[in-house]
C-alpha cells in the first residue's frame, strides 16, 4: 500500500510538472498515464497474479465457494455484505453529475481551467483564490477529466474511498482479527460523511487515505525502530498537505507522539527528519503560492479566508456533516482502558485525543466533514476498546449497535443516492437532472434551455457577474473577479444582481427565471475593460 501511495504522489506531481512548463495537453497527460499504468503493472505483477489465480480458482470449483461460507462466521459474511452493498450504493452516487458546491467552485473548476489553457497559473480575485493552495488530488481530476467527464473525477475520489477502507483493514490486522478488523471499516464506512464524501469531487478521502497510511507508518516505527518508517510517514503527512493545507495541523500531532514516545533517545534526530520530509513534500505548491501571493499559505491568514475560533469548541455536539455517535461514547473510554491495550496501539488513542483538540481550533468552515481524516483512527480504537470488554454480551450489543448504524446508513444513503439513477440509466437526460437538483439560488449555474450554447459561437467572450460556481460554465467566459485592464469581451451575464453601472446603455437579450441569469449585448460589439 506504500508503494501504492507513493506512485499516486508522483503521478500527481508529474501532472503538476506539464502544468507548470505550459504542456499541459490530452497527449502528454495521456503518455504520462501509460508509463505509469506500465510501472504499475509491473511493480505489483505477482499480486495481480495471484489475485486473478484464486478468482479463477473460484469460478473453476464451485464447492470452494461454499466451503468459504462453512467456515466463516455470520459476523463476518454479515460485514462483508454490509461493506459491498455500501460501495454499491456510494457508487450509484458517484455516477451521477456533481452537485457538490465546493466542486463546482474550485475543485472541479480549476483543473477544467488548466486544461483549456494548458497550464497551471494562479488565478487573482476573491472568488478563485484556492488556485494558489495545493491541489494534488485535483491533479488527478485533470488526469480523470481528460479522459472523459467529472464523472472521472468523482470515480476517482471514489476509489480513494476504498483505498481507505484497505489501508484501515490493514492497518487493523495488526492488532485485531480479521473479522473485528473488517467491523472496523464497517464502522468507518457507515459514517454518513463518508458515504457523502464517497459521491463528489471533493478531496477529503484522498487527505484521508494519506493520513491513514502516515499513522500506519509511525506504528510501525513505533514497534520495528527503524528510522526508514518515519520518513515513509513523513511523506505520507506530506502528500495530505499537498491535498490539503489543514493537514498541516496534523503534522503537530505527529510531532507530540514522536515527543511523546520512549525512550526518547535521538528524539531531536527523529523531529528534524520527520519535518524536514513532511514539509519538503508540499514545497513546490507552497513556492508557487509564496511567488504568486506572497504568502507560502494563502488564502490562510489573509482578509479573504479569516480564522475565527471553532464553533464545536463551546458546543461539541453541533456538527456540520454526521459522523457515528459510537465515538462519542468509546473515545472517553479509550482513556480508562489505555494501559490494557497492545503497547503498539497505545499511539492510537493518543493520536485520537490530539486529533480532537486539533479539530476544536480548526477554521469552522468543514464543520464535521474537517474530522474526517482522524475517523479511521477513531473507529480502530472504538473496536480495540470493545475486543477488551470481559463480558460478551456487552462485546456483542456494541458490535450489533455498530451494525445497526450501518445498516442505517445503507437506507439514509440509498435514498439520497436514489436520485441518480435515472440519469444513470439513461431514462432522464444529464440536462434535466441539473436543472431539477442544482441549487441556482446558492451559487450554481447552468445553461437550462441550451440558449448560450446556441447563442454564444468560439470567437465571443462573456464577463460574468455574480456567478459563484463556474465548473458548468461552458462558453468563453472571464470572471468579473479577475477581469483587468485590456479584456475584451462582447457580452455580461448577470445571476442574482443587478448590471453594473459602466454598462447602462448595454440591452438585455435573455433571461432565465430558473436560474436567474440575465444577457447583455451592446449590438454585438466588442468592449475593452
Amino acid at each position: 500500500m506504500f508503494k501504492l501511495a507513493l506512485l499516486i504522489g508522483i503521478y500527481a506531481y508529474l501532472i503538476f510538472g506539464l502544468g507548470l512548463l505550459g504542456i499541459l495537453y490530452k497527449v502528454y497527460i495521456i503518455s504520462t498515464t501509460l508509463i505509469f499504468g506500465l510501472i504499475f503493472f509491473y511493480i505489483y505483477r505477482e499480486k495481480i497474479k495471484k489475485i486473478l489465480g484464486r478468482y479463477f480458482a473460484v469460478l473453476r470449483k464451485v464447492h470452494v465457494c461454499k466451503d468459504i461460507l462453512r467456515t466463516a462466521n455470520l459476523l463476518l459474511i454479515t460485514a462483508l455484505f454490509v461493506l459491498v452493498l455500501q460501495g454499491i450504493i456510494n457508487l450509484v452516487g458517484a455516477l451521477g453529475p456533481e452537485l457538490g458546491f465546493d466542486a463546482l467552485w474550485y475543485h472541479l473548476t480549476l483543473p477544467k481551467i488548466y486544461l483549456q489553457n494548458h497550464s497551471i497559473f494562479y488565478i487573482p480575485g476573491g472568488l478563485l483564490y484556492y488556485s494558489a493552495i495545493p491541489k494534488l488530488t485535483e491533479m488527478l481530476y485533470i488526469a480523470g477529466m481528460t479522459f472523459g467527464s467529472e464523472i472521472f473525477a468523482k470515480l476517482i475520489h471514489y476509489s480513494f474511498g476504498i483505498l481507505c477502507l484497505i489501508a484501515l483493514y490493514g492497518l487493523s490486522r495488526k492488532f485485531l482479527s480479521k473479522t473485528l478488523s473488517l467491523i472496523v471499516v464497517v464502522l468507518f464506512y457507515s459514517n454518513l460523511v463518508i458515504g457523502w464524501m464517497s459521491i463528489t469531487s471533493y478531496v477529503d478521502l484522498a487527505r484521508t487515505f494519506f493520513e491513514t497510511m502516515a499513522l500506519w507508518g509511525l506504528v510501525e516505527w513505533q514497534e520495528k525502530k527503524q528510522t526508514k518508517w518515519l520518513i515513509v510517514s513523513a511523506v505520507m503527512l506530506g502528500l495530505a498537505v499537498s491535498i490539503k493545507l489543514l493537514a498541516l495541523e496534523s503534522l503537530l500531532i505527529f510531532i507530540l507522539l514522536i515527543i511523546l514516545k520512549k525512550p526518547k533517545k535521538n528524539i531531536f534526530k527523529d523531529l528534524l527528519i520527520y519535518c524536514g520530509f513532511a514539509l519538503a513534500i508540499p514545497l513546490p505548491w507552497l513556492i508557487f503560492s509564496y511567488i504568486n501571493t506572497g504568502s507560502p499559505v494563502y488564502p490562510f491568514f489573509s482578509n479573504i479566508y479569516s480564522i475565527t475560533l471553532n464553533s464545536h469548541l463551546i458546543n461539541p455536539l453541533n456538527l456540520a456533516d454526521p459522523i457515528s455517535s459510537i465515538y462519542i461514547i468509546f473515545l472517553p473510554v479509550a482513556l480508562i482502558f489505555y494501559k490494557k491495550l497492545n503497547p503498539a496501539l497505545k499511539i492510537v488513542p493518543l493520536y485520537s485525543f490530539l486529533a480532537v483538540v486539533i479539530w476544536f481550533f480548526t477554521p469552522q468552515t468543514g464543520g464535521g466533514r474537517f474530522i474526517l481524516p482522524y475517523l479511521p483512527a477513531f473507529s480502530l480504537i472504538t473496536v480495540a476498546i470493545i475486543s477488551i470488554l470481559k463480558r460478551k454480551i456487552l462485546r456483542n450489543s456494541f458490535i450489533g449497535l455498530i451494525i445497526f448504524f450501518a445498516l442505517f446508513s445503507l437506507v439514509y444513503r440509498g435514498a439520497a443516492n436514489f436520485k441518480y439513477i435515472p440519469v444513470i440509466l439513461g431514462n432522464q437526460s444529464k440536462s434535466q437532472f441539473l436543472t431539477n437538483h442544482l441549487n441556482f439560488s446558492f451559487g450554481d449555474f447552468y445553461d437550462t434551455d441550451g440558449y448560450f450554447s446556441k447563442q454564444i459561437k468560439p470567437g465571443d467572450k462573456v464577463l460574468l457577474y455574480g456567478f459563484h460556481n463556474l465548473y458548468y460554465v461552458d462558453f468563453p467566459f472571464i470572471d468579473s473577479s479577475y477581469v483587468k485592464s485590456g479584456d475584451t469581451f462582447n457580452y455580461v451575464a448577470v445571476q442574482e444582481g443587478s448590471l453594473p453601472k459602466k454598462f447602462k446603455n448595454w440591452s438585455l437579450i435573455y433571461y432565465n427565471n430558473k436560474t436567474k441569469v440575465g444577457l447583455y449585448s451592446i449590438e454585438g460589439l466588442k468592449w475593452i475593460y
